[in-house]
Order: structure tokens, then sequence, then C-alpha cells
């Protein structure tokens, strides 16, 4: 009679988080088991404590941190091997192993040989619903506590994933200790926001060597932001700075735009009614050079 250890994981393809898999040999049945994805959050919280009840389980963890250095690969290895590790302490009985998806991540260790790898596993078979179910419960309660820790960016709402809520938080505050900084999408933010604090400073560094005294950078409210705040000759300049690395970076600069600085600036000069002020503009190139400075009103 087979006895099964059902294995999958949860987390592979998220922005922030850990990576977390699961495995399961069922003691006895459970109805109502499926692909964790499938089923409500409520729902997969039932069956997580139920599951947890009636079968021998294992998790393994790896950290956004370890992803980075390790590649999503070993990290799978890693984190599946440790789930193992954890349901074979507890000394259950199994003769057959099956991995949702197409990877032996067990290949290369005596247990090996009793792998089957199945895609869709955890919608087919129930120790494997159960190990995606158990997986995804404990990283989601992990991201919503994760969320009190970090709650500029929503964790609790999109569990790491990139949804455009999370483009929106990252673009604004930037990546935090638990983004996976070797994924693509964060790479690639965190150049933009290196090179956007460069262009910034080049742009600080162009008005101050024109007579102008830097009152605020990244000057910001619940509502609105300045880049720099400077003056010269008694008037304050709200200057929008625009790195681009090809093109010119004034397209930006749209009359919606214009708006936005206008009531920022607005908002600003409540507490000095006695200055005068003027929009501004600057355009800095790939090479961090000013390439523009435009007086916008």
């Amino acid at each position: 009679m087979k006895k099964l250890l059902g294995i999958d994981e949860v987390g592979r393809g998220p922005w922030a988080g850990p990576l977390v898999v699961g495995a399961c040999v069922l003691r006895e049945p459970i109805e109502d088991l499926n692909d964790s994805k499938k089923l409500t959050a409520k729902r997969r919280e039932k069956l997580a404590a139920e599951i947890h009840e009636k079968a021998y389980c294992g998790l393994g963890w790896v950290s956004a941190t370890e992803l980075d250095q390790l590649g999503l690969s070993d990290s799978l290895r890693k984190a599946c091997r440790e789930a193992v590790k954890a349901v074979q302490a507890q000394k259950p009985e199994f003769n057959e192993i099956i991995i949702d998806g197409t990877i032996n991540f067990l290949s290369d260790t005596p247990l090996g040989r009793y792998v089957a790898v199945l895609p869709k596993a955890d919608a087919l078979v129930p120790e494997v619903s159960a190990a995606s179910i158990i997986a995804k419960v404990a990283r989601d309660n992990y991201m919503i506590e994760l969320a009190k820790k970090y709650p500029k960016y929503g964790f609790e709402k999109h569990v790491g994933y990139g949804t455009a809520l999370h483009r929106a938080a990252l673009e604004k505050y930037g990546p935090c200790e638990e983004h996976r900084k070797s994924f693509r999408p964060i790479a690639e933010l965190a150049h933009n926001i290196k090179a956007g604090q460069l262009g910034e400073k080049s742009a600080a560094d162009y008005l101050v060597a024109n007579g102008h005294k830097i009152i605020e950078r990244n000057w910001k409210t619940k509502w609105c932001e300045i880049d720099i705040i400077s003056e010269k000759d008694d008037i304050l300049y709200f200057t929008e700075v625009k790195y681009r690395k090809r093109g010119n970076g004034l397209d930006a600069i749209t009359s919606t735009k214009q708006k936005q600085m206008h009531f920022a600036a607005e908002m600003y000069l409540q507490k000095y009614q006695d200055k005068s002020a003027r929009l501004a503009a600057i355009a800095v190139g790939g090479d961090y050079e000013v390439t523009n400075f435009l007086v916008l009103e």
C-alpha cells in the first residue's frame, strides 16, 4: 500500500518575503483538499488547522536575503530538504514522495529514488494539496506580521507579490531588507532610485553653483512632494528634477505635473507668507550632467 509524502512550495515569484516549502504525510483523510490558490483565505486557515491535527507536517524556509545569495533553484532545494527533515523527525511511514512541478529537489539524497514529480499535483494529490495549504497559510501569516514592521508596503494585502500597489510603494519608498534584490523588478527599481538620487545631487550642486541656497531636499507630505526647495535673491524656487539616460527629461513636466508642483508649493508657503516663489525644473542627462534648467512660472 502506498503511503505518500507530498511536497509543494509557496512564494517562488514574489518580490519580497521568504520562500516556503511544505511537506505532509496524512494520518487520516481530510475532505475538500485542493490547490491552496483555489481556496479562500478563510477556508485555507480552517484546513491548515485540521491538517496540523491529522498529518505529519514540516515547513522549510528560505529568507529573501538567503534567496538572493543562493539563487532560486538552490533555495528550493534547501527549503524542500528542511521541510522533509521536519517531517522525518516525527517518524511517519511513507514509501513514495510526490513533488509538485517538474524538478526532483531530493535527487542527490537517499530519498531521491522514491520521488515522482507531477505538475499540478497540488490539485490532484491530497498530500501535496495539504503541503500547499500549510505553506501558503504560514507564509501569508508571516507577511501579515511583516506588515506591522514595514507598514508602508502593504504586505498584508499582496503578501509580497508584484501588484500595482506594491510597485507604487517601492517607487515611493525604495526596497526594504525583505525585498529580493536579485529579482529583476527590484534590481531595476533600485538602479533607477540610485540614478534618481545621483541626478538630484547633480541638480542641487548646479543650483548652489548658480547662487542658490538649498533649503530642503525631497520635502514631502502625505499629499505632495518637491525634489528641491532653494532660495536665491529672496525668492524660493520649487524645483522638480528629471533624470533621463536618454532624451529630454523636461518632457515629463506636463500641465498636470505643474499643477501638482503648484499645490506642493502653496502648502510649503503657508509658513513663508512673505516670500515670493517660482516653480522650476531641471533635466539631468545620462552622465549626471544638468542639461536644462527652466523656470516654469
